[in-house]
This record gives C-alpha cells, sequence and structure tokens, in this order.
C-alpha cells in the first residue's frame, strides 16, 4: 500500500504526525508492507489531516482522520466512515487552476525523481538554453507582478539587476510570511520546495546572480527543516553549484522584516529597520550589490512560465492581473485553504461560492483582503473582481492575497483599534509617522469607542498622514483597515457613542 500523510504545518497541528505513526504500527501489526509518504497539503484545511490512499483509479481521501479511523484504511475503502473519494475529483480541486501549485499534495517534496516526474525542471533546462535578456523578456511578457503585496512587474526588477554593473550580484527570495491569512509561501515551501528553489535558479541565470538566500520566519520549523534538506538534495544533484547556490537564512521574527529592505538589514546581521529609498535593491541591495528581492509565490511561479511559455500564463487572469493568484481564505469560513485561480473571480464568488459562507451559518459582514493592513470590504463589494486595479479602484489592495472573512456579529470598530495597536506593536520606529502614529491612532479609537465623536475627523487626518507620510508599507497601509472600517461600518462607531452615552 502507498499511503499519503501531510507534513504540512496545518495538518501536524491537528494530528498528521500521529496519524501517519499509527498507519505504520497498524501496517505491521497486520503484517501489510506500507509506504507512508509525507506529502504537502491540498489546501482543503477543514479536511485535515487528509490522508490519501493510491489506488488503481486513483488517490482516494479520507479526512478529517482520527486515531480511530487509522485501522479501517486496512478494510472496506468504500465503507470507511471518512471517504471523501478521488481527491482530484473533489469540487474544490476541480474549479482551480493550478499552475504554481500544481504538484503541491501530489508528490514527495523530497523526491527530486517525483519533481522531475511531474514536469519539473523543465523550465530551468529551457532557462539555460536562452541568454539573459531572453529571460528576462519571458517573464516580463508573461505579466507576472510581485505576489507578495507590492504587485510590482517582476520582469522590470530582473531587467535592472541584469543591467547593473557589479562583481556580485544576489536573489533573496522574502519567505517572511507574517500576515494574518497567509499561508501559501508556507505550504509551497513544504509541500514542492524545488519548485522555489528552480525558480531562484532561473533568475539567477537572468540577473547575473550566482548566489541566493531564502529568508524564512523562525515561526516555520516544517519549512526551514524541508528547504534546507531540498537545497542539499539540488545541490548534490547538480541543480545547486558554481553557476548559482543558495542557502536558508532565519529571521527573528519582526512582521517588519517582511519588509523588503528591513529584510536585507536583517539578513546582514542587522537590526530590522526599514531604509530610505533610493538606492533600490535592485542597484544597492544585499551587502550593497544589485539585488533581486522577490516573494516565494512570485519565484515560484516563474517556473511554469519558462517550462510553458509566457503567452500560456498570460491568458489567465484580467487586465493587468495576469496568471494565477493562490488564495488564502481564512477566518469565519465554512470552507478555509488555499484555492489558487485565475484573476477575475468577484470577491462575493471566492467568499460565498469557494469558501461557502460562514462557518457560524450567520450573514457575512465584511471580508478583509491583503493581510492586517487590508481594507475591509463590505458585502456591497462583492462584485469587485480579484484583481490589483480592481480592487485599488475601491480603496483596497489584494496584498499577498489572503482573505479574512467576518459574520454580523463582529465590532469594526474593534477591528480598527487592532489595526493601530498591531502597527504600534510591530514599527521598526524609523519613521514619526508610523511610531508615533500608531501609538496616538490606539488613543483616538479609545476616545471612539468613549463616545467622543469630535475624535472622528482626528482620526482621519492621522490617517492620512500616516498613509503619506510613511516610509514604508506597514505604517502607510495601516490606515486601509481603519478607515475602510470607518467608511463603510459608520453604525458601529455610531453605536459606541451611544453605549457611552
Amino acid at each position: 500500500m502507498k499511503i499519503y500523510v501531510p507534513l504540512d504545518s496545518a495538518a501536524v497541528a491537528l494530528g498528521a504526525d500521529k496519524i501517519a505513526a499509527a498507519i505504520t504500527d497498524e501496517a505491521a501489526r497486520r503484517g501489510i508492507a506500507v509506504e507512508v509518504v509525507r506529502n504537502g497539503s491540498r489546501g482543503m484545511v477543514w479536511l485535515e489531516p487528509l490522508v490519501e490512499v493510491a489506488t488503481d483509479a486513483g488517490r482516494l481521501g479520507f479526512g478529517p482522520m482520527a486515531l480511530a479511523d487509522v485501522a479501517g484504511l486496512f478494510g472496506d475503502l468504500a465503507a470507511h466512515p471518512k471517504a471523501v473519494g478521488l481527491v482530484e475529483e473533489l469540487p474544490w480541486m476541480k474549479g482551480q487552476t493550478r499552475l504554481t501549485f500544481a504538484r503541491v499534495g501530489v508528490i514527495d517534496p523530497l523526491s527530486l525523481d517525483d519533481y522531475r516526474a511531474h514536469g519539473g525542471l523543465a523550465g530551468l533546462e529551457r532557462a539555460v538554453r536562452m541568454t539573459a535578456p531572453e529571460i528576462v523578456a519571458e517573464v516580463t511578457d508573461s505579466g507576472l507582478r510581485g505576489r507578495g503585496g507590492a504587485g510590482f512587474p517582476t520582469g522590470i526588477k530582473w531587467k535592472t539587476v541584469s543591467e547593473a554593473v557589479a562583481d556580485q550580484k544576489y536573489i533573496v527570495c522574502n519567505a517572511d510570511e507574517g500576515d494574518s491569512a497567509t499561508f501559501a509561501d508556507r505550504m509551497l515551501m513544504e509541500g514542492d520546495p524545488f519548485t522555489l528553489i528552480e525558480g531562484m535558479a532561473i533568475a539567477g541565470l537572468a540577473t547575473g546572480a550566482t548566489k541566493g538566500y531564502v529568508y524564512i520566519r523562525s515561526e516555520y520549523p516544517v519549512a526551514i527543516r524541508v528547504m534546507e534538506a531540498a537545497v542539499r538534495i539540488a545541490r548534490e544533484a547538480g541543480v545547486l553549484g558554481p553557476r548559482f547556490d543558495m542557502e536558508i537564512r532565519v529571521g527573528a521574527g519582526a512582521y517588519v522584516c517582511g519588509e523588503e529592505t528591513s529584510l536585507l538589514n536583517s539578513l546582514e546581521g542587522k537590526r530590522g529597520v526599514v531604509r530610505a529609498k533610493p538606492p533600490l535593491p535592485a542597484l544597492q541591495g544585499f551587502l550593497g550589490r544589485p539585488t533581486v528581492v522577490n516573494n516565494v509565490i512570485s519565484l515560484a511561479s516563474v517556473p511554469v512560465i519558462m517550462a510553458r511559455g509566457a503567452a500560456y500564463y498570460k491568458d489567465f487572469g484580467l487586465g493587468r492581473s495576469r496568471g494565477t493568484i493562490p488564495l488564502q481564505i481564512a477566518g469565519n469560513v465554512k470552507y478555509g485553504g488555499l484555492y489558487e485561480v485565475a484573476f477575475g473571480l468577484t470577491l462575493g464568488q471566492i467568499v460565498n461560492e469557494i469558501g461557502g459562507g460562514t462557518a457560524s451559518g450567520r450573514p457575512v459582514k465584511a471580508v478583509q483582503v491583503g493581510g492586517p493592513l487590508g481594507a475591509w470590504f463590505p458585502v456591497s463589494l462583492f462584485d469587485t473582481p480579484f484583481g490589483y486595479e480592481e480592487f485599488g479602484a475601491k480603496d483596497g489592495l489584494i496584498g499577498h492575497a489572503g482573505l479574512t472573512v467576518a459574520d454580523d456579529t463582529i465590532d469594526m470598530l474593534q477591528m480598527a483599534r487592532f489595526a493601530m495597536e498591531f502597527c504600534a506593536i510591530e514599527s521598526c520606529g524609523k519613521c514619526t509617522p508610523c511610531r508615533i502614529g500608531s501609538i496616538r491612532g490606539v488613543e483616538t479609537l479609545d476616545r471612539l469607542a468613549r463616545g467622543d465623536s469630535s475624535a472622528i475627523p482626528l482620526i482621519t487626518d492621522l490617517c492620512n498622514t500616516m498613509k503619506l507620510g510613511s516610509l514604508c508599507a506597514l505604517g502607510g497601509f495601516t490606515p486601509y483597515p481603519v478607515m475602510s472600517a470607518l467608511t463603510h461600518f459608520p453604525d458601529d462607531f455610531v453605536r459606541a457613542k451611544e453605549a457611552a452615552e
């Protein structure tokens, strides 16, 4: 028998390690030879731990598994109480366009042979036969934009580094995934690490960089372990070597180190504070050398672009938002998890059709898109297509594509206060609008909670100052959740006044 049990952190938190051990023990007790493969997660978190049994018809899924369900895997599978059918035929899987995540949950993450058998390294092999400008042009033509939140065209960044003159250049992968409701980077690194390695190697060929670093937050121990093992395997197999090699570095957990210049300071062993721009990291980045700083999903999207061509990738999406985006659906939602799809679905389709509405069964009140610094969208804006410019036109941002769903019991004044408090705690302290503005923001929102409606113009003015005056997105984006809450849910702020009276 061949049985797949996820090593994904979410699945492990729900008991996957104990399930894997129980399967091995039960097979030994019965005298049955079994191969347990620790794969990545398919993204259906509500079914984790999702165990899959390989059959002639395909991989049958069983979940959410408990220890009491293990023995049934060695009997009549059709009669198993946790049977969900063929995993690939589940509506959640069939509705997706999996390009970046095509292998996650399918392969053994640390088997390079398995990776090759499922199309891995085809992009790198093609890139080796191309010139650096040709690789840059392919990425540019694909329309790929930074999936870490900024949405900056990846090809333009690569072109800048490629044309820079320097004795040493670097590729830095920003894996400091710290936003609430985001887990795509972690899932990719845990479930298909060679995709990220391949993408970074291609970036090295395109820019002339010979060294790469993956900066992972310390809270991701499984991702760190898997990536370190994958780098060793890739180096031994000759995928990494003199032309391009890489290392895994672990951050201490500061949220602000998700900002590229703070990350570079931390990577250099300095305090993680924001650098003023210019100079841009593309010209003076790590150790003062030209550096590509890209998010995990941006780099992991490159292999499929190089393997299938820019036109294939660009055919998905809408407007200037091309390709696919891994949606991370969380919060008070029935079906939470990762769902990769082309840009263009409306927010309502994502929340109600894919996510299944709220887990509580109560009406949806709002969805925060883009992490803790993203705007809250009310139901009246659920017709907004999921795209960078489309969300920007509604004073929102896609960010890392994390969505937090909330029902009608949520207090939006408290959510606005949380955003300001989060900024105050996580601020690096480099600039006054963020360092002081966030503290004054908490105080001002507390005045509102006590019924002082005269604080509304003050919080509005404060948010405008933070948005325009902060050095980086931490202070600059904090006004998004605050002002969207105040704009779309004014009753929550009025009720606070009435309660105080």
